[in-house]
């Protein structure tokens, strides 16, 4: 090997000589770069033509190869049948026994009927055998009870002292208050478990139960309740915070006729809900600066700007694909890159490896195909696909988290079922009057969605909760 040329001490034979080998070498360069452009260019050419062969066979109902299953051109959701083959008869029914669906329960009361008397001879009769039984399930309906509680002051006759006992009701009412815990739990289920209106909670406890109550009473239960959970739904946010994996996702809700966004965060067994506007902000206070799990959230720009791990949602983008194939029916080669991305999902779902490393490498491959596939489109400012495949290669290393760690989903489903709930709310109110009813309206969502995700009975888990007073 040649020792390395001294350019300070070189002669100018020696620099000449240099110059010259460095314009072949550039030259030569030039020259190879030039072949792999031809060569990017054609590959991309032959991308764009497969692509548009794939949407004119899958547009003529057509597997790409000739075989397989081909898209059913039916009832959306009909399972794909192969061509030629004959029509499958469903196996017969089942026969199940009479009744099988329905539950029978503990009977609490028993009544026998049976003839005293014979009807022809009227002999008196005794014992029998039971050939049939009927269950009825009947409501009574339960009057409240108004307990008046006296407190009497006694005199000691020895001594003179006067002694009155305190107003101890640990686990019958919170505080001063005159609902019980019972009543209080029943209103609070009502309200936010069933979604009934303030209205219709009045005249249900005065038609079943015999109760008189003000709709300022109703409100002020509910604000009871909301207090006595606070504890508990700021012990949740702590949990979420510590969770490997969160979903975010926001809705809009009117305070007092003012637009406002209301945010959920949510792991499998805890969810929380806060009001405030639609900026990036609201998520870092929420979440705190030291999250380190991973957030699964859409495309939202106060999502994009977050610097930990992510994982976008598929459902949001393939619902983009399947409506831009929508708005250009007729271009086959829309069609061909929306069926190639969609296979590319189906396949990084199916991914099954243990082994951590094969994981990651199963991910680095779905991102170097989805790359592919973006590529050829990108510098085309006239292709239909151009803004999703941008979208794509901007975020393509948080699209294919699920991929290396199965704890991911790879969709936000769960946040949007989160919010499910208040949508519902929201549409018979039209959301809250006031900031301390959107707080009370938020703290109730977090609790009860907390136990629904958890599967608890809310009107025993919220009598328990009054019961122990967590102030």
């Amino acid at each position: 090997m040649d020792a390395p040329l001294d350019l300070y001490r070189a002669r100018r034979e020696e620099l000449i000589a240099l110059v010259l080998r460095q314009r072949e070498q550039i030259a030569e360069l030039e020259q190879r770069l030039g072949r792999q452009e031809a060569d990017l260019a054609t590959l991309r050419r032959t991308i764009s033509q497969l692509s548009e062969r794939v949407g004119v066979l899958l547009a003529a109902g057509e597997p790409p190869d000739g075989e397989g299953p081909s898209r059913p051109s039916g009832m959306p959701g009909l399972k794909p049948t192969r061509r030629g083959a004959p029509p499958s008869t469903p196996p017969p029914r089942k026969r199940r026994g009479r009744g099988y669906g329905r539950q029978r329960m503990r009977p609490t009361a028993r009544q026998v009927h049976a003839y005293a008397h014979c009807l022809h001879c009227r002999v008196p009769l005794r014992g029998g055998t039971v050939r049939r039984t009927r269950e009825v399930i009947e409501l009574v309906p339960v009057q409240a009870t108004v307990t008046e509680h006296h407190y009497l002051e006694r005199r000691c006759p020895h001594c003179g002292g006067r002694w009155l006992p305190g107003p101890d009701l640990a686990g019958v009412v919170v505080g001063q208050g005159r609902l019980g815990v019972g009543l209080l739990s029943l209103i609070a289920v009502l309200r936010e478990d069933l979604r009934l209106p303030i209205a219709a909670i009045q005249r249900y406890l005065a038609s079943v139960h015999g109760l008189a109550l003000s709709v300022g009473a109703i409100v002020g239960a509910l604000h009871t309740v909301a207090q006595q959970a606070a504890v508990v739904v700021s012990d949740s946010w702590e949990t979420i915070r510590a969770s490997p994996v969160l979903h975010v996702d926001e809705t809009g809700w009117r305070q007092d006729g003012h637009n406002g966004y209301v945010w959920t965060f949510s792991t499998p067994t805890q969810c929380a809900f806060v009001r405030d506007s639609r900026e990036r902000a609201v998520l870092e206070r929420a979440i705190g600066p030291d999250y380190g799990g991973v957030l699964v959230s859409d495309f939202y720009t106060a999502y994009t700007g977050y610097e930990g791990r992510h994982q976008y949602c598929w459902a949001h983008l393939l619902r983009d694909v399947d409506d831009l194939v929508e708005q250009h029916p007729e271009d086959a080669s829309v069609r061909g890159w929306a069926d190639s991305l969609q296979t590319l999902y189906r396949r990084a779902k199916a991914c099954a490896q243990a082994d951590p490393m094969r994981r990651r490498c199963e991910r680095e491959a779905c991102e170097a195909a989805a790359a592919t596939l973006c590529v050829p489109s990108l510098g085309v400012a006239t292709a239909p696909q151009r803004v999703l495949c941008e979208r794509i290669t901007k975020h393509l290393t948080e699209l294919f988290v699920f991929v290396e760690d199965p704890t991911v989903p790879p969709t936000n489903n769960a946040a949007e079922r989160s919010l499910r709930h208040l949508v519902m709310v929201r549409k018979i109110s039209g959301g809250t009057r006031s900031p301390a009813g959107t707080q009370t309206r938020m703290t109730l969502a977090s609790l009860f969605g907390t136990w629904r995700l958890q599967g608890r009975d809310p009107f025993t888990q919220c009598r328990a909760l009054l019961a122990n007073h967590q102030l």
